[in-house]
């Protein structure tokens, strides 16, 4: 029978009378903190080694006085636990309504920072407090502020020991208002600095546009985030799906361009709003028959509005298209539109068939990087147009294409047939071993699914790390 160790919860429920030896100095939690939270089960906090001592709570940086303090414990056999324990078995009991109510009259702002540098807390309790907590609007670069952001990075990004600096980095921020699933955490975090953050060195992005973003908003966030009457946010939240019809109607009669154009690619609006934004400009219009799901009654809409014919033909690349929609619209007499159906990728095979049967040259091209086009289409295609650059280069970049013809094309040593084949996830590994080496081609190997996926196991297998203890990874 193996001896069970003893519990730092079961010793203060038998302890009654007793002494608790606190060894360093306290973190999350103050004295007067701890010594109420011992007094719930009739024990006494010490400095000293005394005769009523049955346990010590050790911080893990002592002074030589405490250190020699400690080993006397120990020789006497005292039960020795790590500070953290401790902070970890209050921290889960505590009254987090209590709490919230004792900070919120004595509006103690430092204590409040104490306890979100608090890890133990569950993450209702935290994101609690951190509504709580109230940024310093004139002092830019605060200490407690930049802690608070550290404190809920940490909490919810899952960062590597290597990757430190990810906490001081205000895009990490953004990372989270993106991935952020918990709408509580989203209002929360409504409440921080309106930071702007640069995106890929030109767009200008502010964190309510990066939360009016997130799929994950409930009604509370949306009101709160048109209560701010900012145009951007606006129109973000125009553009996401997760808000409801009455809002976005609310945000149509607004009569913002952008708005207008956030609306045509939210795929939430209905009919109604549907019908009314062909009339709202031809970058809307465009907008509208790319992004959104067509069914019949919606082609009959955009066929009232009375679109050009290149207009109308961007129907064409649309990927949510009704089955009997696509029927309409090859028979149209639209050599635009019927290029456009061509390369559409979620197009049956059968679909696409009858498109090449047609037996029109300018679709050709389109058909042939289409890797829902059948097998034996794709064949004919390079069979009859050998000597076509155009149609060579489009069957390069498609991986439906069969190896014997990759490899043809390899053999030609063509630049532009090797970009294709570059990015071509289906080309063998050893003709992509020797592509690799021409530093043209960079752009298109980077998107290569297959040698993405070939780094990423060297990468895995160069991270193992066996000293590393598993982190928990939290889910945001």
């Amino acid at each position: 029978m193996t001896n069970e160790k003893l519990t730092l919860k079961s010793l203060l429920e038998n302890a009654e009378g007793k002494k608790l030896l606190f060894l360093g100095k306290e973190e999350i939690f103050t004295q007067k903190e701890i010594d109420r939270y011992l007094k719930r089960y009739r024990v006494t906090a010490t400095q000293n080694l005394e005769e009523d001592v049955v346990a010590v709570v050790e911080h893990h940086r002592l002074n030589p006085v405490e250190e020699d303090i400690s080993n006397d414990a120990y020789s006497q056999k005292i039960p020795l636990f790590k500070l953290t324990e401790f902070e970890q078995l209050l921290s889960e009991e505590i009254d987090d309504d209590a709490l919230l109510m004792a900070i919120k009259l004595g509006n103690d702002q430092e204590r409040l920072v104490r306890l979100l540098g608090n890890e133990h807390l569950t993450d209702a309790l935290f994101v609690r407090l951190l509504k709580l907590y109230r940024f310093d609007e004139e002092e830019e670069d605060n200490r407690q502020d930049r802690d608070v952001i550290m404190y809920t990075l940490r909490r919810y990004i899952d960062i590597r020991p290597n990757e430190e600096d990810l906490l001081y980095s205000y895009l990490t921020l953004r990372r989270l208002a993106t991935e952020a699933e918990d709408p509580n955490l989203l209002m929360a975090l409504t409440g921080f600095p309106n930071f702007t953050f640069l995106i890929r060195g030109k767009e200008k992005v502010t964190l309510h546009e990066t939360i009016a973003r997130n799929p994950a908003l409930d009604d509370e966030v949306i009101r709160k985030l048109l209560s701010l009457r900012d145009a951007k946010v606006n129109s973000a939240l125009a553009g996401n799906a997760c808000v409801s019809v009455e809002v976005l109607k609310n945000l149509l009669a607004r009569n913002d361009a952008q708005i207008h154009k956030a609306l045509a690619a939210n795929p939430g609006i209905d009919n109604e709003i549907f019908g009314v934004l062909p009339e709202k400009g031809k970058e809307v219009a465009a907008l509208l028959l790319i992004h959104q799901p067509i069914d019949a009654i919606r082609l009959a809409q955009v066929e009232k509005a009375g679109m050009d014919e290149q207009l109308f033909a961007l129907m064409g690349v649309n990927e949510s298209l009704a089955n009997d929609v696509v029927v309409k619209l090859l028979e149209k007499e639209n050599r635009e539109l019927l290029e456009a159906l061509s390369g559409n990728k979620t197009l049956s095979p059968e679909t696409l068939e009858h498109i090449y049967q047609k037996d029109e040259e300018m679709t050709f091209a389109s058909l042939a990087r289409n890797f829902s086009t059948p097998g034996w289409i794709l064949r004919a295609l390079y069979e009859e147009n050998t000597d076509c650059p155009e149609i060579l280069v489009a069957l390069a970049y498609n991986p439906a294409v069969p190896e014997k013809i990759l490899r043809e094309l390899f053999a030609r040593e063509n630049l532009e047939i090797n970009r294709g084949l570059a990015a071509n996830a289906s080309l063998p590994m050893e003709l992509l071993d020797i592509l690799k080496v021409d530093t043209r081609l960079q752009n298109e190997l980077a998107q290569n699914e297959n040698l993405v996926q070939s780094y990423e196991q060297v990468l895995n297998q160069n991270k193992v790390m066996p000293s590393a203890k598993a982190r928990r990874k939290k889910k945001i």
